[in-house]
């Protein structure tokens, strides 16, 4: 088996790594997954391979890493114990991944490890790109302490690349979803203030930008994963009720959102960032759906 054809994937059969991988089989590469659980609940991922410990896996020539697994941030209401799980998901089971890198005969040559915007922490209006600084908050906490973990590997020759994740939008999952339902019965107002920056992407430009970062030999270091043009809340929600063909004018106060969500509306809903890819359109990436109406317009 070819190296360049062998990629491991940690978080396969999530939102994004379902995507991810099902596209880069469909490339020719060969994929193993490394999951929690051996069901596999989606059929176009039947013919990949799948193992639950990473002592299963060969010591094979790897071309490339990509790790995306981490606790669901939505799922159960941020406490002080689930704010740990969620941390140690990403920080320890990079970790964890590290130890097997540095136990092969030769790393792989490129290691892609997630993160997200939320690394920038809570700002207004200010445009923000990968030189930009931070403010100190959970999520920023969380994603520091992530990359951090992914560039322990820095020492070996092993070309990394992380990944700072916008609001991913798909038509089989994501962010995208749980907003429908309220936005079809006229409920998708704006949150709060509606003034707080979205920084969104379409999951088929996601997927492409993994596969530029892997094939790129020439790129690493830090990259914003999101579309160049960035929208304020208030605009998301007015787009999203016109391609439903739904009024989006009634509001969601802040104070519901936070009864309903806790603290994960604080850090993700209620307040934002203003992010550029600056590094992605750098390197020459070019967007297949650039604007929010246009990434709409392809999903619904």
């Amino acid at each position: 088996m070819m190296k360049h054809r062998n990629i491991l994937i940690t978080g396969g059969t999530g939102f994004i790594g379902h995507q991810l991988a099902k596209n880069l089989d469909d490339h020719g590469y060969h994929v193993t997954v490394w999951t929690r659980s051996n069901q596999v609940n989606h059929s176009d991922l039947e013919k990949l391979d799948f193992v639950t410990s990473l002592e299963d896996l060969p010591d094979i020539d790897w071309y490339g890493v990509i790790n995306l697994a981490g606790e669901p941030l939505n799922e159960v209401r941020w406490s002080i114990k689930q704010k740990k799980i969620i941390v140690n998901s990403r920080v320890l089971l990079t970790q964890r991944l590290n130890a097997w890198i540095r136990d092969l005969r030769e790393p792989p040559e490129v290691y892609i490890s997630g993160s997200a915007i939320g690394w920038y922490g809570h700002w207004d209006d200010e445009c923000l790109d990968e030189d930009s600084s931070s403010r100190n908050g959970f999520s920023n906490r969380l994603c520091r302490d992530w990359e951090a973990a992914a560039n322990e590997l820095a020492d070996l020759k092993c070309r990394i690349c992380i990944v700072r994740l916008g609001i991913v939008l798909g038509s089989q999952g994501g962010a995208l979803q749980p907003m429908l339902l309220p936005a079809k019965l006229g409920l998708g107002g704006p949150m709060g203030s509606g003034n707080q920056w979205w920084s969104w992407i379409h999951i088929a430009d996601t997927v492409r930008c993994f596969e530029m970062l892997l094939e790129n030999s020439q790129v690493n270091g830090v990259f914003n994963l999101t579309a160049p043009n960035p929208v304020t809340q208030r605009e998301f929600a007015s787009a999203l009720g016109k391609h439903l063909k739904r009024p989006a004018f009634l509001p969601l106060p802040g104070i519901i959102v936070k009864l309903m969500m806790g603290e994960f509306a604080e850090e993700v809903l209620l307040n934002g960032q203003r992010v550029l890819p600056k590094k992605l359109l750098d390197a020459g990436f070019r967007f297949d759906h650039p604007s929010l109406s246009d990434a709409l317009e392809d999903l619904l």
